[in-house]
């Protein structure tokens, strides 16, 4: 290990030894994220995975502790920039991660010029394991005033089960499942000592039920429900909300709109959504401590509908959708 991965290390020891206030669930899981931290400071020293958007010192980034904030994984575009605008709107400083800098740099731009706020910009793929540990290192280090955790970032594609590769089987169950779980723990210490806070986990309404269509994406959503579900129980005492966002069709690109329409007709498209409605709907439900969040009243007829379907009789009726021609 060369001098700067030691340094590296070094820092983030004094962080949390500086942040001891911090209210940590125990000494072992402490232990157990320093440990892979030094694991992985490797690839920490040989690759620059994180652009801090400002490169500011810690002493000058606390000049903007006056505000809480919330962090999106996944806030540059789409539902993740819509939820991003709605805590800006609430006066939240704001740490969004996306792994392309042009789209970061353009929604820091907005959302600042917009809201007056304060916008950090993290650069990270995090479909990678090291991720979500480098960023509660970042965080720990400023110690962070974070109130809000968004997991948004997520894969979904026309590509299924049994056309696709290995390689993109475990990049989308990485990004929508895994990355989702471990940011949550390793950023638990952080948004409990600043409770009262907040979680929302995007899944889909595809989650509900079986979509043979889309195998892969309906079982990784579907996971991110349930992982929401009890995680909403465990977290009660703690004064951490925790929501789980499941929209019907969202119109955040083109392609979206055109498979909706090809697969469901007029209907989908009375069903959709717009990012900036779902996203704000999802902020509010979830200060309300909301569980389940379905924007739009046909999408929460359907979703309560394919909650109470037998399994099969859903993965039937989606079978049939997918091969029909509207």
């Amino acid at each position: 290990m060369n001098g700067e991965c030691k340094n590296k290390i070094i820092i983030a020891l004094r962080a949390f030894q500086r942040h001891n206030d911090c209210t940590i669930p125990s000494m072992k899981q402490l232990t157990i994220l320093l440990l892979a931290f030094m694991i992985s400071a490797r690839d920490l020293c040989q690759t620059p995975h994180i652009i801090d958007s400002l490169n500011i010192s810690k002493m000058a980034i606390d000049t903007t502790f006056s505000r809480p904030y919330a962090l999106i994984a996944g806030g540059s575009k789409g539902i993740g920039y819509a939820l991003a605008e709605a805590w800006a709107k609430r006066n939240y400083n704001l740490i969004l991660i996306a792994r392309h800098w042009d789209s970061l740099a353009t929604a820091k731009h907005k959302l600042e010029s917009a809201y007056g706020i304060h916008v950090e910009l993290l650069s990270y793929d995090l479909s990678r394991e090291e991720s979500a540990i480098e960023i509660a290192i970042w965080c720990a280090e400023r110690n962070i005033p974070l109130k809000a955790l968004c997991n948004v970032a997520g894969a979904g594609g026309s590509r299924d089960y049994l056309n696709t590769t290995l390689d993109s089987l475990r990049y989308m169950v990485r990004l929508n499942i895994e990355s989702c779980m471990a940011l949550t723990l390793t950023l638990l210490p952080l948004l409990e000592k600043n409770s009262p806070s907040y979680i929302i986990n995007v899944a889909s309404m595809a989650g509900f039920a079986p979509i043979p269509i889309k195998n892969m994406y309906s079982a990784t959503k579907s996971a991110v429900i349930f992982f929401s579900y009890s995680l909403h129980y465990q977290l009660r005492d703690k004064d951490i909300k925790v929501s789980c966002l499941a929209p019907g069709p969202v119109y955040t690109k083109p392609e979206i709109v055109t498979e909706t329409k090809k697969q469901l007709g007029k209907f989908g498209d009375k069903m959709a959504r717009t990012p900036q409605k779902v996203g704000e709907k999802a902020v509010r439900k979830t200060l309300k401590g909301k569980r389940i969040i379905v924007p739009g009243f046909l999408a929460n007829v359907m979703s309560g509908i394919l909650r109470i379907l037998p399994r099969g009789t859903a993965a039937s009726i989606y079978n049939k959708v997918g091969k029909t021609d509207f």
